[in-house]
């Protein structure tokens, strides 16, 4: 029955290697292969409203999308339970295949409605944590295959603040986005700041505060964050 089960996860998925854990009781998968039945039901229930979904989708409790016509996915995204989407952005928020939203993530492109957002377009294969908070009114760009851990929090824009004869909040904004290369591993609780390019292959300590850009291939962590060491060379 587990072989069954995993065969047509691995058809799904598009995945010949997914195994399930040899630990995990039969009775754990079955509960979770349940509660992903009910998550497939809503999706589907929901894609009977114009949207711009592929493939199957798996929506948990209290999900709630706004400007959905501006969110758009590739097969299989799963958004857990207290996810909240604003699509509201010039480029929308785009998702590849295989994308997982932790609950209580947020993700949004605009603060204000007289300056809309660039937007956020996610990777294939890419998990964004739980408490996630995706900023994206300057872009963010996250690559393929990235693990985020919870509690990350990603902002592509900053306020203007020199002028002492204006308050802060009428100063405007000024954005250069975010981009984060492929197969990175984001810590918990770490923060990206606006204008930071990370390169692929790329690990961030949890607890990082990253205020400038990185090449491919490093660990970085601290506050600020700073190359703590070297993975060696990558191919492209």
């Amino acid at each position: 029955m587990i072989k069954i089960l995993e065969v047509i996860i691995q058809k799904i998925k598009g995945d010949s290697s997914y195994k399930f854990e040899k630990k995990i009781a039969f009775s754990a998968i079955l509960n979770i292969l349940y509660l992903r039945f009910f998550q497939l039901l809503k999706g589907v229930i929901y894609k009977l409203t114009p949207c711009n979904f592929k493939g199957l989708t798996f929506i948990g409790r209290k999900v709630k999308i706004d400007f959905k016509g501006s969110v758009s996915s590739g097969k299989n995204l799963i958004l857990n339970d207290n996810v909240y989407i604003n699509g509201l952005s010039i480029k929308g928020i785009r998702f590849g295949e295989n994308c997982t939203v932790g609950r209580d993530a947020v993700l949004q492109s605009t603060g204000v409605i007289k300056n809309i957002g660039e937007g956020i377009n996610i990777g294939s294969n890419t998990a964004i944590g739980a408490r996630n908070f995706l900023s994206g009114q300057g872009g963010i760009k996250i690559g393929r295959d990235v693990i985020m851990g919870p509690d990350i929090r990603i902002f592509s824009e900053n306020h203007n603040f020199l002028s002492n004869d204006v308050i802060i909040k009428n100063q405007g904004e000024s954005r250069k986005g975010v981009e984060i290369g492929n197969n990175c591993w984001i810590g918990a609780n770490s923060t990206i700041l606006d204008g930071v390019k990370i390169g692929d292959n790329t690990v961030i300590a949890a607890g990082s505060v990253v205020t400038k850009s990185f090449p491919k291939g490093v660990v970085i962590g601290g506050l600020p964050a700073k190359i703590i060491k070297n993975l060696g060379d990558y191919s492209e």
